[in-house]
């Protein structure tokens, strides 16, 4: 795919729907559309505004415009040995670097790597009041719009038309072994409490109900010292990529997915349906027709979000009021028409 700048075509839609005030409802390839609450409105379409901006593989920084490819920046950085630690899921062949940030999704490394926010460095962004500005930059220790460039990240288009992203970006490990160890869910959770308190070096933790699934990364001696204290037997390595793409036949249709993001010392839970663990525990993937799933995540200290589109009103968890008034003030700031993808997260904005 070229290199085209229309960040210029982008503002001018945006300036021609403040005057008609007409909603706009942003997106890339749309891989993520099943994600929230549907928005009524006129499409931007970012994917003309797309290539590598700059790409300093020496300083481990790489600005790309919001309509590029996901696949075609990943496939950069593995050219040069480097990687997005955050491992961001695509959800369908064409998914947008602006749609990754704008969902800020993370993949199975996020534990022991971060997530999305944490590799953001600056960003590009057209504002409800027309203007197109730059926030953040291309180093950690540049912090001037460091913060709003990380709001921006789970944002769902609802703050501005994003248009451009620098990353920190890391070298790919050296070694890597995905191993399978025949435990129940209890104790593998046991397990990786303690493990979590240990120089191991696992960078993915998953269980299917029947069995641990775990990624060790790093150098090539502490990979081997690794498996041969914990054992288990040798895992192809695509099961990751199945995983944080929804591909396993635990995602395949049937009951509504719901997505738990909870502390991760709680161990085993009774949860009502079937689920599925990742992130050493921290994230549990859940399949139930249950009503009362996010009012559960809260009682358990957590939240949690509806990946099945028109089974509730509320997809993401309800905010606490005075968080709903400071996510509100924050809108009226940067879009007071209330033109970017109203809706799309809560109702009230």
């Amino acid at each position: 795919m070229g290199e085209f700048d229309a960040s210029r075509d982008l503002l001018d839609q945006v300036n021609l729907a403040r005057e008609n005030a007409t909603p706009l409802r942003i997106q890339g390839a749309n891989s993520k559309a099943f994600l929230g609450r549907e928005v009524a409105g006129e499409v931007l379409d970012t994917r003309a505004h797309c290539g590598i901006v700059s790409y300093d593989p020496t300083e481990l920084v790489v600005s790309v415009r919001a309509g590029t490819p996901l696949s075609e920046l990943l496939a950069t950085l593995d050219a040069h040995g480097q990687m997005l630690p955050c491992e961001p899921p695509s959800f369908g062949e064409g998914a947008t670097v602006g749609g990754m940030v704008a969902a800020g999704l993370s993949g199975p490394r996020r534990p022991w790597a971060g997530s999305v926010r944490d590799f953001v460095l600056g960003t590009r962004l057209i504002t409800g009041l027309g203007k197109h500005l730059r926030f953040g930059g291309e180093v950690m220790k540049n912090v001037a719009g460091y913060d709003l460039s990380r709001l921006l990240v789970g944002s769902y288009g609802c703050l501005g038309v994003l248009t451009e992203v620098s990353f920190k970006v890391l070298p790919k490990p050296r070694h890597s072994l995905s191993i399978g160890l025949e435990i129940d869910s209890a104790l593998a959770l046991a397990r990786l409490a303690e493990w979590g308190q240990q120089p191991l070096p696992i960078s993915a933790a998953s269980h299917d109900g029947q069995r641990l699934f775990l990624r060790l990364e790093g150098g090539e001696g502490s990979v081997t010292a690794a498996r041969q204290r914990l054992g288990g037997e040798p895992l192809d390595a695509g099961y990751w990529s199945a995983l944080n793409e929804h591909r396993l036949a635990f995602f395949d249709e049937g009951l509504p997915l719901w997505r738990l993001s909870l502390p991760n010392n709680l161990g085993a839970l009774p949860l009502p349906g079937e689920q599925l663990i990742d992130w050493a525990g921290a994230q549990r993937w859940l399949k139930s027709d249950a009503l009362d799933v996010q009012t559960l995540a809260h009682e358990l200290g957590g939240h949690a979000t509806c990946y099945s589109h028109g089974v509730t009103e509320a997809p993401f968890q309800p905010l606490a009021p005075a968080l709903l008034r400071y996510h509100r003030q924050l809108k009226a700031q940067l879009d007071p028409q209330g033109l970017f993808n109203p809706g799309r997260m809560y109702a009230e904005f």
